[in-house]
């Protein structure tokens, strides 16, 4: 890998998770934290997408927009955990742990 492309992932990586990250509102994680999102988010839409049919063509802008739906997808399952209390560890000792 050049350093070219890896300047180019980074790119993306960032845009796209600060792009989710304006989207999805309470959930920022600062530049390494977006950065993170948005290459998760990369590897997310570039695997769910054609399985969906969609195919939204080659280059830079697409590469974000691919990443930013993927980053999108990521934050909301990352929210839905945080809102069901943190895991399967407190969801059940919360609901089974009590009174046995």
């Amino acid at each position: 890998m050049s350093g070219e492309s890896l300047l180019i992932i980074i790119v993306v990586g960032i845009v796209a998770g600060w792009l989710a990250g304006q989207i999805v509102q309470g959930t920022g994680f600062g530049i390494v934290g977006d950065l993170v999102i948005g290459i998760l988010g990369a590897f997310i839409g570039g695997w769910l997408m054609p399985r969906l049919g969609i195919h939204l063509g080659a280059g830079l802008v697409a590469a974000i927009v691919n990443a930013t739906i993927g980053a999108l997808l990521l934050l909301l399952v990352v929210r839905l955990v945080r809102r069901s209390g943190g895991g399967w560890r407190s969801g059940w000792g919360g609901r089974w742990g009590r009174g046995w």
